[in-house]
């Protein structure tokens, strides 16, 4: 059977989610745990290849059940039994044989988070970007929306991206400050460039520090220069909210 594994995690202590020779990976571990049940060596397949210090609520991963003599019901509770406390299996299910966690998602929801205070929250440190300057959110908020649509986002990726094209579809972008200070970028769409998500976050920080108006994204989208854009904000920000699948 192909089982896909639902997965939240914690990335401050990983160098992301994909197994890597010279460093510890969300990826080796659950390998790790499935193979002390399975007693064989398993490879899974990710959804998203998340970043050094990324988060994941709604991570997805598949594997061949072959030698699995655990309950499908019960298999979270066991692989998590041999995890590290910052990631957790939090679903189990069966899916087609030819099913793709990454090639069959239908869209995925990213959040950044910054902290927008005059003096940082060590409890934040790890999960939200930290900026004590005052933000226009209204400016923010309007050029959130300018995003939206399909688009190349050349002028939003990094370097060393192996993305064959760099036109993305992004069918939500919104801005908003809690009553904490915490502002969230909510953004959706079929799939994300390298770093596109915090290239986005930085440019819309420009935006609330006056450094781009609302009505540049257009020229800098149309650009497709990526110095035209803002910077790469940190890893810690970014959290992998969920992922759809459409049948």
């Amino acid at each position: 059977m192909n089982i896909k594994l639902t997965i939240a995690y914690d990335g401050t202590n990983y160098a992301g989610w994909q197994r890597q020779t010279n460093a510890v990976a969300v990826q080796e571990k659950i390998e790790e745990a499935l193979f002390l049940i399975l007693k064989r060596t398993v490879t899974i397949q990710g959804a998203s290849r998340t970043d050094a210090g990324v988060h994941a609520k709604s991570q997805c991963a598949t594997f061949d059940s072959t030698g699995l003599n655990v309950p499908l019901n019960k298999l979270p509770q066991v692989i998590n039994g041999l995890l590290p406390q910052d990631i957790s299996i939090t679903g189990a299910e069966i899916v087609p044989e030819n099913f793709n966690p990454r090639f069959n998602a239908g869209y995925k929801t990213y959040t950044y988070k910054i902290y927008n205070a005059p003096h940082p929250n060590p409890l934040l440190l790890r999960y939200a970007a930290f900026e004590p300057r005052k933000l226009n959110i209204a400016a923010m908020k309007k050029a959130a929306t300018e995003f939206i649509g399909r688009h190349d986002f050349a002028a939003f990726c990094a370097t060393g991206s192996s993305a064959k094209t760099t036109v993305r579809e992004v069918y939500n972008c919104q801005i908003k400050k809690d009553k904490s200070g915490i502002i969230t970028l909510t953004i959706s769409g079929n799939a994300f460039l390298y770093n596109m998500v915090r290239i986005i976050a930085g440019t819309l920080l420009y935006v609330g520090l006056g450094k781009i108006t609302p009505d540049e994204i257009k020229e800098i989208i149309a650009s497709k220069d990526r110095k035209l854009a803002g910077k790469t904000m940190p890893p810690q920000g970014l959290t992998l909210e969920d992922i759809v699948y459409v049948s």
